[in-house]
Formats: structure tokens, C-alpha cells, sequence
């Protein structure tokens, strides 16, 4: 038997997922090839340039069940983006004039590596394509195959992204705690901020799976405790653009009527503008490595928030942001089942030599399989027509239009 050398790699924001995943390989790898090396490098590609790595030991290898009870990567992310010389520069990653793509090949053959799982989202694995493809003109073969991990499930052509469904209902149980807060004030605008630059999936997956727990509580009949005031009132996802002088108007008849507002916000919904109304004030917006503006930090629910609420004449605004609760959480058995199919699939194809993003591909009938890198895409939209979204948002009175359905109105 051939034994190959592996790496795993962990990129980006966390999900519900990277542990397990690693687990998964660790496991996999130690049953079919156990005389394989597997180490970690850590911090993702901070690590790799650096040539900080973790091995998987013996005992590691009996203990690789434990990884699928935690949240969070046991060998650490980072954003780093190897074609971007002068971040890396900044970093202190690399120095000036050199190339990083060229630091990290020189890391992984001085290691050893025939093989490299990268689990991320799109940025992480079009980056280890970029890798590949660097190693490949170089005269030297490496397999690369990545899982896909984004709570955003925004990555083409794949079905379901890795920890999505987890990060979904760990955010219906967040709102299930802070939607109490209605009760320490008249008048109560109450906004979830959801992560989501520009899919609305994750908001809308939340809301379904609060809306399936709402609808297994009971209530005491009389006192201020009515199912009424725990549903949601409004969605905003970056897929259905909105009106929010009339939005406002029917927001102001519910508030009246129940004392409180609850709305579900995508953090990319208003980011455009949010990020128009910072750069009129002359003011810089930060972007990370990959040229994304750093929506933690323009707080598109605030921006919301401050409007809405004196639209509506609301006494107290409350922004609350479930993202990084949802997205550390441990995997649920859906996604452990997911991660479980996935992770064989890599597993085979990394040792058949194929590379690519293991995933349910949209372009073969949702066939598992290592999709090629050049058709992987980030920014993957929210279809707001599917069927449970329009049946939800007609529950809640809410009357959206997408953005490809507003231009082709225009148009006619």
C-alpha cells in the first residue's frame, strides 16, 4: 500500500463543524491508511507559512470521536489570503518581495504533504486552489481537496454547506432566550441580527426553526403572555429589498397592537447602505484580507435599529446579535451526519488523487462528489421564492419581492 502524508488545514470564521470534521479524517485516515503521518497546521494559512504544525499522535488517533462533541477547530483559523503579497507582508507573514504562495509550497514539500484537506468556505478553498495550481507549474503534485464549511450556506455550486443547519437552530435557541426581553418595556423594538453577508439562508433557516419551537409552547390564558408577542414580525435578508417608510407603517400598526416588534435581520441586508452612509461622513470601512467589509463592525442592526425605531415610535431598541453563539456551537446530528458522508467522500477522492470541494453538486443532480475549484463561488443567494420561505413569510403578513422579480417589474 502507498502511504501518503496528510495535512488538514482549518480557514475563515468558525462553523459548527470543524472539529468534527477533523475528528472524521483523523478517523478515517487511521483505518484505511495507518501508517500515514496526519498533522494540523496551525491557524490555518498562518500557520503554513509559518511552519507551525500539530501531529496526529497514537493516541490522538484513539481519542478521534472525542473531536465530533466540540465546537470550534482544534488546530486553530486565521483570514489569510496567499495572493495578497502585501497583507501578508503587513502580517509580519512573509517578508517584503516574497512570494507567499511560494512559502507555503516550500512548507508542505519540506513536510512532506501528498495530501491537503482544507475546510472552509470559499475563500479558504479557492486559496488552496491557488496552492495547488502554483505547485502544479512547479513541477510537483499535491491533491487538495476542501469540505465546505460556512453557517451562510452561500457557497455554489453545493447544496448544503457544513454547520449551516446547526448554526440555524443554535440561533433559534438564542432568540428563544432574548425575546423575553420584550417584557422589561413598554414599546419594544427587538432586532436578531443574523450573520449573512450576502445570503439571506441562515436568517431565514433561523426563523423557520424559531417559528417549529414557538409552535411547541404552550401559554397561560390571560396575563401579558401571548404567543403573539414571541413570533417574529418581520425578515430582511439581502435577497428581498424593502421599503422602509412602508415597512414602518405596518410595523407601527403591530407595535400598537402588541406592545412589541420582532424583527429578523440578515447583518448584509442594509451593509450597502450603512457603508454609503460611512463613507459620506469621510470615514475609511474596514475590509479583511479578502477585500469584505468587516460587517462586525459597521453594525448594520444599530444602523437599522436607530431608524426604524423612531419611525415607529418605539420606546426601547434592542439589537441583538446571535453569530458567534450560533456559529461555535457543536454540531447537531443532522450536520454529524453530514460531516460523516462528506468527509468519506473526501477521504476516497483524496486517495483516488482527485482534487476539488466535496459537496452536493447542483450541477449533477446534487451528486456527492469533489466539485472541480474554477466552478466554486462564494455569495451564493437566498432563492426567496422556495416554498417554506414565501409559505413563512405570508404567516407573518409580510409581503416581499426579490430583487430579480423588482428589476424584471421594472423593466416591464
Amino acid at each position: 500500500m502507498t502511504y501518503h502524508r496528510i495535512a488538514l488545514l482549518t480557514a475563515g470564521g468558525l462553523a459548527p463543524c470543524l472539529s468534527a470534521a477533523v475528528g472524521n479524517l483523523i478517523g478515517l485516515y487511521t483505518a484505511q491508511q495507518p501508517k500515514a503521518p496526519i498533522i494540523g497546521y496551525l491557524n490555518g494559512y498562518d500557520g503554513l507559512l509559518r511552519g507551525r504544525t500539530v501531529e496526529a499522535t497514537p493516541e490522538v488517533r484513539t481519542a478521534a470521536d472525542i473531536f465530533l462533541q466540540h465546537g470550534g477547530s482544534p488546530i486553530g483559523n486565521s483570514r489569510v489570503k496567499l495572493t495578497n503579497v502585501k497583507d501578508c507582508v503587513k502580517r509580519g507573514l512573509v517578508k517584503e518581495g516574497v512570494d507567499p504562495l511560494r512559502v507555503a509550497a516550500e512548507q508542505l514539500t519540506r513536510d512532506g504533504v501528498t495530501i491537503l484537506h482544507t475546510i472552509g468556505g470559499d475563500d479558504t478553498n479557492t486559496t488552496a486552489a491557488d496552492l495547488a495550481a502554483y505547485l502544479s507549474r512547479n513541477g510537483r503534485r499535491l491533491t487538495v481537496v476542501g469540505l465546505p464549511k460556512t453557517v451562510d450556506n452561500d457557497v455554489a455550486p453545493i447544496r448544503l454547506s457544513l454547520g449551516a443547519t446547526t448554526a440555524a437552530e443554535q440561533g433559534a435557541i438564542f432568540f428563544e432566550n432574548i425575546v423575553n426581553e420584550h417584557s422589561t418595556n413598554p414599546r419594544m423594538l427587538l432586532i436578531h441580527e443574523v450573520m449573512g453577508r450576502h445570503s439571506g439562508w441562515l436568517t431565514a433557516a433561523t426563523a423557520r426553526a424559531w417559528r417549529r419551537r414557538l409552535a411547541q409552547l404552550a401559554f397561560p390564558p390571560g396575563f401579558n403572555m401571548r404567543r403573539d408577542q414571541k413570533d417574529i414580525d418581520a425578515i430582511y435578508v439581502p435577497e428581498t429589498p424593502f421599503d422602509i417608510s412602508a415597512e414602518a407603517r405596518r410595523l407601527k400598526a403591530i407595535m400598537d397592537a402588541k406592545d412589541c416588534v420582532n424583527v429578523f435581520l440578515s447583518e448584509g441586508a442594509c451593509a450597502d447602505e450603512v457603508v454609503r452612509d460611512i463613507e459620506k461622513r469621510g470615514e475609511a470601512v474596514e475590509r479583511d484580507a479578502f477585500g469584505h467589509v468587516k460587517l462586525d463592525k459597521i453594525n448594520t442592526g444599530q444602523w437599522l435599529g436607530k431608524r426604524l425605531g423612531e419611525l415607529i415610535a418605539a420606546e426601547k431598541v434592542l439589537v441583538q446579535k446571535s453569530g458567534y453563539f450560533a456559529r461555535s456551537a457543536a454540531p447537531n446530528a443532522e450536520d454529524l451526519r453530514l460531516i460523516s458522508e462528506m468527509s468519506d467522500a473526501a477521504v476516497r477522492s483524496a486517495i483516488a488523487g482527485v482534487s476539488g470541494v466535496v459537496g452536493h453538486d447542483e450541477g449533477r443532480g446534487g451528486e456527492l462528489r469533489a466539485i472541480e475549484f474554477d466552478r466554486i463561488k462564494g455569495g451564493k443567494p437566498f432563492d426567496p421564492a422556495t416554498d417554506w420561505f414565501v409559505n413563512m413569510m405570508r404567516a407573518i403578513g409580510q409581503g416581499m419581492v426579490s430583487r430579480e422579480s423588482q428589476a424584471v417589474s421594472r423593466k416591464s
